[in-house]
């Protein structure tokens, strides 16, 4: 489990690292402004569709659904279902992307009501519309991604999205040289947005493994109708941290730059909750299905264990650290071309307050596949929606007094509530399994990284914010690099982790699929 982890977390991480390249030069060339506004809130927009589709949301429902045929029928039996559901998807998408397009002003005036009756809303309007062929590729990628996730086969499905974040990035360095105007600039890296999820298609059907035995077939019999059923709300509760933030845009949407702030400093949240967050979805539901379906009571207790050993393992340290390094990674990374120091200090108090919410998104994503093991996928839809409205009432009211940061507080407190809620409900329903080993493993991991935040703290001064940049990258690389040898050094100390351990556990061959 812990190698299949590596491998998703090893290529979200490239993606994410990308997405910084791209986002960074998004901000080069469109600043903020109304410009940037109506483009980042039509981009936040697919980005909820991606999350919906995409990076392990359809494990939710797929992968359960699937194994059950598979073990119920056999192989063909899955194949032709999986050809069913490929299909019916396609069909879907392609009749609600002609039904979003047509309702797209209605759309763009909810998720961001301040653009209501200025130019703002034109430009977020053909942004979003441009985009749209994005989501007749995606539904393909996101099913044969997740039939072989279900199958154990991790790397493809954790590398292809690299495509996109590569395909944006060509287009906007042929418009940085090309110094094109802002408002066509957004349109054509609009445009270049669906030409990214066609190469994703295109990578995953050219690899043999991603290919079906049987055709493909669109309908809505009872089985397919069932499986929305379920899958539905577990796309929907897959993309919680997604739907916060447009809770945010919603309320920041009447202050001018805020949607931009609130933008960037979450594409920095979204490096450690897509490292862990995303693997967690995609490795632990496959896993804690065949658990719970052979009724091993131990393997369940070892894979809830070990994922929120992980999770808080990984989030707590990302926690600390973006706090106390706000001011600084945002300067570093956006603060060029139309970004200004403005722009910057905005943006890292937005950023400081969202990261008091990623140990809640960490935990949701943990503790929401040991429902979708159980063939639920209600009870994280409801928490996600009660996270949803905690985060719009509370935003209304900061937002008014505090502006973008309240509403990053807002989002923050939306996320607690959810993982609250899930926490409640799975401990009642039937208790989640802790293990012995994380019960003594999990406060020395809290003061691990406590021990790192504070190192961090006593060094983040030290730097002068007009430092130049090279100077800036290398103190800033010597920080995290420092803090991470503290952190895995003390958790060697405190018998944590160890380093023998962990090579010796990688080595051992994977188990394979019993049936691929």
């Amino acid at each position: 489990m812990i190698r299949s982890f590596l491998t998703v977390s090893t290529g979200t991480l490239a993606s994410r690292l990308l997405g910084f390249a791209r986002d960074s030069m998004i901000a080069a060339l469109l600043g903020t402004g109304a410009v940037a506004d109506a483009f980042l809130a039509a981009f936040q927009l697919v980005n909820v569709v991606r999350r919906l589709l995409s990076e392990g949301a359809l494990n939710a429902a797929l992968i359960p659904a699937w194994l059950r045929v598979r073990e119920r029928d056999g192989e063909e039996a899955a194949s032709a279902f999986a050809g069913r559901v490929l299909g019916t998807v396609s069909v879907t998408l392609i009749a609600i992307s002609i039904v979003i397009a047509l309702a797209m002003p209605l759309i763009i005036t909810v998720i961001a009501p301040g653009f209501r009756g200025s130019h703002t809303l034109d430009l977020a309007v053909e942004s979003a519309r441009l985009m749209l062929p994005y989501l007749a590729f995606a539904g393909p990628v996101t099913v044969l991604m997740g039939l072989l996730n279900a199958r154990g086969r991790f790397a493809l499905t954790a590398f292809s999205p690299l495509l996109f974040n590569i395909a944006l990035i060509a287009a906007i360095a042929v418009l940085l040289l090309g110094h094109a105007d802002a408002t066509v600039a957004a349109w054509m890296l609009a445009a270049t947005v669906g030409i990214a999820g066609l190469l994703q298609l295109l990578m995953l059907l050219s690899q043999r493994s991603a290919r079906l035995a049987t055709p493909l077939r669109a309908n809505f019999d009872k089985e397919m109708r069932s499986f929305f059923a379920k899958a539905v709300p577990g796309m929907i509760a897959s993309s919680g941290p997604q739907w916060l933030m447009v809770a945010g845009a919603i309320i920041a949407s009447a202050t001018p730059s805020a949607v931009s702030w609130l933008y960037f400093a979450n594409r920095l949240i979204e490096l450690p909750l897509g490292i862990v967050g995303v693997a967690m979805g995609t490795v632990l539901v496959p896993e804690l299905t065949r658990a719970v379906g052979s009724g091993d009571r131990d393997a369940v207790a070892h894979a809830e264990s070990r994922a929120l050993e992980l999770a808080t393992g990984l989030a707590l340290p990302a926690t600390l650290g973006l706090i106390v390094l706000a001011a600084p990674i945002v300067r570093l990374l956006f603060e060029h071309g139309a970004f200004g120091a403005e722009d910057s200090a905005a943006t890292a108090r937005a950023l400081m307050w969202l990261a008091l919410g990623l140990p809640a998104h960490v935990l949701i994503k943990a503790l929401s596949p040991a429902f979708y093991a159980r063939n639920d996928t209600m009870t994280p839809l409801l928490a996600t929606a009660k996270g949803f409205v905690v985060a719009i009432a509370l935003a209304v009211v900061l937002g008014h007094f505090f502006g973008a940061t309240g509403i990053a507080a807002s989002i923050a407190a939306g996320a607690c509530s959810s993982a609250l809620s899930l926490l409640r409900k799975g401990t009642t329903e039937f208790g989640f399994s802790v293990d012995a080993a994380a019960r003594k493993r999990l406060p020395r991991i809290v003061l691990a990284a406590t021990v790192m935040g504070g190192l961090l703290w006593l060094t983040a001064g030290l730097t002068p914010a007009e430092a130049h940049g090279l100077i800036r990258f290398v103190a800033l690389g010597l920080q995290i690099a420092a803090g991470i040898a503290v952190y895995g050094a003390l958790l060697q100390i405190l018998g944590v982790a160890s380093l023998r351990e962990a090579v010796n556990a990688l080595k051992r061959p994977a188990r394979p699929d019993p049936v691929a």
